[in-house]
């Protein structure tokens, strides 16, 4: 597969810098190997996130592998709050996160999962995963942490380890060794980690907004949440009327959040829709994508 990329760090009005991790291909496939090393300087701040959900496809032999190691050397803050991953049913992931932890420094680490294509009624059917978390520092162990699911078939949701059936779960591991700036950062990591939209900014009326813009046809899948405290990004699905161009509509689109929304962070994938019905009536399919969700926003619906 193609390597990852790294997206050009976004500085903020504190010291922090926003890192995108991004994988180029559609998600991971059985026999994947992906390794990721950071380090972060001393004293520095640095948040790493991605794009959007990492999605495990089906796997017929061997699972898919990521291997995460952060090391924070002394006084450095760490925020590795990438977005959720999306078992596929009949996938096989492998992921180890270790963290070395230098003397001060602070770290916010989120291991989120879907249980499926939830909003397909697809939930609890991959057959292997199996996710570590290991944290240390100078004195030896603070955390070993490791769920292993594996199935067949669907799993159980009453099964140890099905979180009752819930579609979405996560570990969530804050170290703080330095007291009073530990609180601010466990303050605004609050709202991050539950993806939330940030304060001020509503998500329908930016999608309707969207929808009026010109040439747009619909605006579906839309997103918004803060990668980091002070920057929001957005992520949505936008359909262009036939015949117009479609990276003209992106830039228009990505420039208007910019200007209006502050969100300056956009992933808009763009696509045409159907054939004109009527005079100045796009035909939009309700099936346009395979696992839609969320409201849809078209000009003229009164939102």
């Amino acid at each position: 597969m193609l390597p990852l990329q790294v997206l050009a760090p976004v500085a903020l009005d504190d010291p922090a810098a926003i890192v995108s991790v991004l994988n180029p291909t559609g998600g991971l496939v059985g026999g994947d190997r992906l390794a990721i090393d950071v380090t972060v300087g001393a004293a520095a701040h640095a948040c790493f996130t991605t794009p959007s959900a990492t999605k495990v496809y089906r796997a017929t032999a061997e699972p898919a592998a990521q291997d995460v190691a952060l090391r924070l050397e002394a006084g450095a803050v760490c925020e590795w709050v990438p977005d959720h991953t999306i078992p596929f049913a009949g996938s096989a992931l492998r992921q180890r996160i270790t963290v070395d932890v230098g003397d001060g420094a602070c770290l916010i680490l989120v291991d989120a999962f879907a249980a499926g294509r939830v909003g397909r009624g697809e939930a609890w059917a991959f057959r292997l995963l199996d996710s570590a978390i290991t944290l240390r520092d100078a004195k030896g162990w603070l955390l070993r942490d490791r769920f292993v699911l594996e199935g067949g078939g669907v799993l159980d949701p009453r099964a140890l380890g099905a979180a009752e059936g819930r579609p979405y779960f996560a570990t969530l591991v804050v170290v703080v060794l330095m007291v009073q700036a530990g609180a601010g950062l466990i303050r605004d990591s609050g709202r991050i980690f539950l993806e939330a939209a940030p304060a001020g900014l509503d998500p329908a009326a930016v999608g309707a907004a969207m929808a009026i813009r010109p040439h747009v046809a619909e605006v579906h899948d839309l997103h918004i949440w803060e990668i980091t405290s002070g920057l929001p990004a957005a992520s949505a699905h936008v359909l262009v009327a036939p015949g117009e161009d479609c990276h003209a509509v992106r830039a228009d689109l990505e420039a208007f959040l910019s200007r209006e929304y502050g969100i300056t962070h956009a992933t808009l994938q763009v696509d045409h829709a159907g054939l004109p019905v009527a005079p100045g009536v796009i035909g939009v399919s309700e099936q346009h994508c395979d696992d839609a969700h969320g409201p849809a926003y078209r000009p003229g619906d009164g939102r």
